[in-house]
């Protein structure tokens, strides 16, 4: 047995029983989710309850508890992970809304290749419903926003998860990207 980090043997070994796999894993795969929490928290008041942290140990939570997934790798773990997190940011918002109109509204950032694009702060329950119908019109486009928006993945590594090329990438999210500004940019005005 090779003695290098490997979260997908280590995550191929924890679902098949080995518990010291999730030993091995967690600071593998750490870093990485605490900065992806990070970047959705980041522009929240200061009197949120959900904290990064929390994010990142109820989404390895769920991911851990996941059955039978052949893990490709570890781009597919972090798709996986921001799939979980955005499960995660949506259900706490709801619930904050629920308990109080208006409350537990989240911020995300739509950005591009080079950098995170502050004036672009989005609610995160509006894309989550704008990611929704996007789905029913385009089902690739929505699987291209959510592993940039929420996996935090480059071109390449997008086009890797998706069995597609770059060019492909780069034209679905140019596209995603204009038809869910376009989308929340009219629910804010019929608002």
């Amino acid at each position: 047995m090779s003695n290098t980090a490997d979260p997908t043997r280590d995550l191929t070994a924890h679902s098949a029983g080995d518990s010291s796999a999730a030993d091995r894993l967690v600071p593998l795969i750490y870093d990485r989710l605490r900065a992806l929490a990070g970047s959705y928290l980041k522009g929240e008041d200061c009197g949120h309850t959900l904290q990064p942290t929390a994010l990142v140990h109820e989404a390895y939570v769920r991911m851990v508890d996941i059955d039978r997934v052949d893990w490709k790798g570890k781009t597919h773990f972090f798709a996986m992970a921001a799939r979980q997190m955005r499960r995660i940011l949506v259900e706490h918002a709801r619930a904050a809304n629920a308990q109080k109109r208006g409350a537990g509204r989240r911020r995300v950032t739509l950005h591009d290749d080079d950098a995170l694009a502050e004036q672009n702060t989005l609610d995160l329950l509006a894309l989550e419903q704008a990611l929704e119908r996007l789905s029913e019109a385009s089902p690739r486009q929505a699987r291209v926003a959510e592993l940039r928006v929420f996996a935090g993945l480059q071109v390449k590594e997008s086009a890797h998860i998706l069995g597609v090329s770059e060019r492909t990438i780069k034209q679905d999210w140019r596209v995603a990207r204009a038809w869910l500004a376009r989308e929340l940019r009219s629910d804010v005005e019929t608002s």
